[in-house]
């Protein structure tokens, strides 16, 4: 039976080229997202792929989602969390409901999914858990007050799983992209910059699948992507 693998937040970019880089390598994928219509785009290119449109802070309809995965393709085998909310502010302009829904999408929805899809991969003694974060989880800067806080306790949830499922064989790992990820709206927002100022889609989905599968005896955890020019 082919493996499964489940996708959150399924966008244009890195999203879609996670889910075409694991449909091309023989998985079941499940994709999760908030729009139909960019679901449905994907399913027509990528036959077998399974839409989920969901809301991952609406735990909910995340069990659900997870539910109807598992009855229609099986079991996860490999996690990816992608799912992503962000907002700019300071201290003194965020919004405490703003911060907790960021919380919600970043990191409570990743411990639910966890909590499901863990004990088949310990029963299995294998499974991946990739998580995608960036630089906001180790720096605070002033403007993202709303933001850093959750992808920090992100990438600390991230490690505490890889240390309490990693003797089960199952390979956790935090994936920190210090880049502008190339897609239609940064395109736009940058038109002065080169090709080489924007990652490719393609190219971070390729290193996940990559980390996630990596022989057993010489596991990653902390990640890093950035473009060859990029400052850091």
């Amino acid at each position: 039976m082919d493996k499964v693998a489940l996708i959150t937040g399924v966008g244009p970019g890195t999203g879609s080229a996670i889910a075409r880089r694991f449909h091309e390598g023989g998985y079941r994928v499940a994709a999760l997202a908030r729009d139909s219509a960019r679901l449905d785009e994907l399913t027509n290119e990528l036959p077998g792929c399974l839409p989920v449109v969901c809301d991952v802070a609406d735990f909910t309809a995340l069990r659900y989602a997870h539910e109807r995965v598992v009855a229609t393709l099986g079991p996860v085998d490999v996690l990816i969390h992608n799912a992503v909310r962000g907002t700019r502010g300071d201290v003194l302009q965020i919004d405490t409901q703003d911060l907790e829904r960021n919380f919600s999408i970043n990191v409570t929805s990743l411990l639910h999914l966890v909590q499901w899809v863990a004990p088949h991969m310990i029963e299995r003694r294998h499974g991946a858990i990739m998580v995608t974060g960036n630089t906001a989880a180790r720096r605070g800067k002033s403007f993202f007050a709303g933001f850093a806080p959750t992808k920090a306790a992100q990438r600390i949830l991230a490690e505490s799983m890889a240390r309490r499922l990693g003797p089960d064989g199952i390979h956790v790992a935090y994936f920190v992209i210090d880049a502008v990820i190339d897609v239609p709206w940064t395109r736009a927002a940058f038109p002065e910059k080169p090709d080489d100022y924007f990652a490719k889609p393609s190219a971070i989905a390729e290193t996940i699948w990559q980390v996630a599968h990596q022989d057993r005896s010489a596991w990653s955890f902390d990640v890093e992507l950035r473009p060859f020019g990029e400052t850091w």
